[in-house]
């Protein structure tokens, strides 16, 4: 075994584990730091005076916003499904996962684009595995 395919292997066991290395670390963080942080929210919704609620909102909704365009960057970043990491693909589709706390708020952008997201990616992946097989004849 040659360096370069061990260093592959440790990446994508690295990738498969934990928090990965690169891109799955950000896609990782982005995605549990965005979701649960729904629950504070909450908490502060129900210590502010109500004046500042809707601040409050716009400001996790335009915090939800960012983590999905976090999310198409990587995308268009690393578009064809031979040139990602391992696993950055299923990192992708999780992006699917800002639905809850959207609807936990009622933010119909956050409740319609999450999921499409996620069938987006899917689709991709779909799309570039009949290209290749296409290639392969």
């Amino acid at each position: 075994m040659d360096l370069n395919s061990a260093r592959r292997i440790a990446e994508a066991e690295a990738a498969r584990t934990g928090l990965g290395t690169g891109p799955n670390r950000r896609l990782r963080l982005t995605l549990f730091i965005g979701m649960p942080l729904v629950f504070p929210v909450f908490g502060i919704l129900f210590l502010v005076p109500q004046s500042l609620r809707n601040d409050v909102l716009n400001v996790y909704k335009a915090g939800i916003i960012g983590c999905l365009l976090h999310f198409v960057w990587v995308f268009v970043k690393y578009p064809r499904y031979d040139d990602r990491p391992p696993y950055l693909t299923r990192d992708l589709a999780m992006g699917g996962g800002f639905f809850l706390p959207s609807m936990l708020l009622g933010f119909w952008p956050g409740i319609f684009a999450a999921p499409a997201w996620a069938l987006f990616v899917g689709l991709a992946f779909v799309v570039e595995g009949i290209k290749e097989r296409r290639d392969h004849r």
